[in-house]
């Protein structure tokens, strides 16, 4: 397929960097965003995780190296959720799930993830604690899985997790999840190609596009940003997305 004779593939790709700015800024790669993106306009499930997925090693990388220069990186904390998200994330992604069964459950999960942009839940607690062996071991398995499935890094899921248990403050839960998104997008990457998925060459020329909204956001995201009109219009872009995927 080839997608630049897609209708409208204009406005797809003038939306693709400020999908990545909106992640980037926030420790995200950005695969949600992408996925919704790709769904409204019909691409093929089988080009969409892959592709998701290149996007996500390649914005997830400089919006980590943003952050972690700003001294945010916590390697423990990281560690307590990699440890068992990195195995299962190539599990995951040797898993060949029924197109329309995904479709489904990509559209519950675009759901949490505008929950998390409109604030809903994610916010900091005041007191920071350690994450406890077994829940960390848990947390990361579960979402290693369903990323390595769905074709998404799991930072838009670990985030929230993270703020809402306690376990690390904002900035320091964006630089987790970056460098938790890479290597679980890397894994899961391998995962479908170990099972004869290959990355349409097309999906470099996005990477492209996208990286230029990846090092935008995760600049201005280390240092200080809200945007809450973007916040609010990619919000809205996943809300029709959504709909999309529950009723097609």
């Amino acid at each position: 397929m080839n997608i630049f004779e897609i209708e409208g593939i204009g406005i797809f790709l003038a939306l693709l960097p400020v999908v990545a700015f909106l992640y980037a800024s926030v420790g995200h790669g950005g695969a949600s965003g992408y996925l919704a993106l790709m769904a409204l306009w019909s691409f093929p499930v089988s080009m969409m995780k892959p592709t998701a997925l290149v996007l996500n090693l390649f914005v997830a990388a400089v919006s980590f190296i943003a952050y972690a220069r700003k001294g945010h990186f916590n390697w423990k904390l990281f560690a307590a959720f990699a440890v068992a998200s990195v195995p299962l994330a190539f599990v995951g992604g040797m898993i060949d799930v029924n197109p329309t069964i995904y479709k489904k459950i990509l559209a519950v999960l675009l759901v949490f993830a505008i929950l998390k942009m409109l604030g809903v839940f994610g916010k900091e607690k005041e007191i920071v604690k350690d994450v406890p062996l077994w829940q960390g071991l848990l947390v990361g398995a579960s979402i290693g899985l369903f990323s390595g499935m769905i074709g998404i890094g799991g930072g838009i899921i670990l985030t929230p997790v993270i703020l809402i248990m306690g376990w690390g403050r904002m900035k320091e839960a964006a630089a987790v999840s970056a460098a938790f998104i890479w290597v679980n997008s890397a894994a899961g990457l391998a995962g479908h190609l170990s099972r004869g998925i290959t990355i349409e060459p097309q999906a470099y020329i996005l990477v492209g596009v996208a990286l230029i909204g990846g090092l935008l956001g995760g600049y201005a995201g280390s240092i200080k940003l809200n945007n809450l009109t973007l916040t609010r219009i990619l919000a809205f872009v996943l809300i029709i997305a959504c709909a999309k995927l529950f009723f097609t």
